[in-house]
């Protein structure tokens, strides 16, 4: 079995003691290759070097998270258009729009947005998408570019039904993480899981965050992994009723497709 966690912050201070173990802890859990979230800058900066280095096992993606948006220069924006243009970054983002705590500006968090989708067509690379409580906003902006984009994936996907149905009308993919894993929050997730084509599902870790409730025994740090992967698949594919292996080849196979990583992951 090999997977692919499309999206883990390996670059976050927490790996910083431990990096290497934690690496060799996923690998012989199984990850054939993780991608690297760019956020900002010095993430987006961190994560190509990563992915340089090992690009068997990395890839990258160049961005900036919405709640930064209002921070966001034109020189940072130009330092990242270059970063991006990179063969290792596979995917422009994290980019989205996050109205549920605001930490920009909302029209600010719009503009950085679409300058986002414009240099993911100007590239032709997949979007690394974040929502939160901003569905309408970013669908309509999102429906206005799609047809022009290369492809794209709404990351840790956690909202209703009907934005899940408009997201997949556009023939977006959609990232699961542990969030599907949690018996209080998860529980709306686990119930929409299987309405996703298996030809649009991803599974990401978003490590250090969102580990999975369900593991047992239970680790002593509250910090994610990328080998809980895992536990993300197995419960995806309780959820979906479908074996775990089969899941796997599946997911990552649309990996593969999305962010052309044929040439860095080994077929299963």
């Amino acid at each position: 079995m090999k997977l692919v966690d499309i999206g883990a912050n390996l670059t976050h201070k927490s790996f910083e003691p431990d990096f290497d173990r934690v690496v060799g802890d996923a690998i012989a859990a199984g990850l054939a290759h993780i991608i690297l979230t760019g956020t900002d800058l010095p993430t987006s900066k961190a994560a190509l070097t990563l992915s340089e280095n090992r690009p068997d096992l990395f890839s990258s993606t160049v961005g900036f998270h919405p709640h930064i948006a209002q921070s966001v220069s034109t020189a940072h924006m130009s330092a990242a258009i270059e970063l991006a243009g990179q063969a290792q970054v596979v995917a422009i983002g994290e980019t989205g729009l996050d109205f549920n705590r605001n930490y920009s500006p909302p029209d600010r968090q719009f503009a950085l947005f679409e300058r986002h989708l414009e240099l993911a067509v100007e590239l032709q690379k997949p979007v690394f998408l974040h929502q939160r409580d901003a569905h309408e906003a970013l669908h309509d902006l999102l429906r206005r570019y799609r047809p022009r984009l290369s492809g794209g994936v709404i990351h840790c996907f956690t909202d209703c039904e009907a934005a899940l149905m408009d997201y997949l009308e556009l023939d977006m993919h959609i990232g699961i993480t542990g969030w599907i894993c949690d018996e209080r929050r998860g529980e709306l997730l686990q119930s929409l899981v299987s309405k996703i084509p298996a030809d649009r599902l991803l599974i990401e870790t978003d490590a250090p965050y969102l580990l999975p409730r369900s593991l047992q025994p239970k680790p002593r740090s509250r910090r994610n992994e990328p080998k809980h992967l895992v536990e993300v698949l197995n419960t995806v594919a309780r959820h979906r009723h479908e074996d775990a292996q089969i899941l796997a080849s599946q997911t990552t196979e649309n990996a593969m497709r999305l962010f052309g990583l044929d040439d860095k992951v080994v077929h299963c």
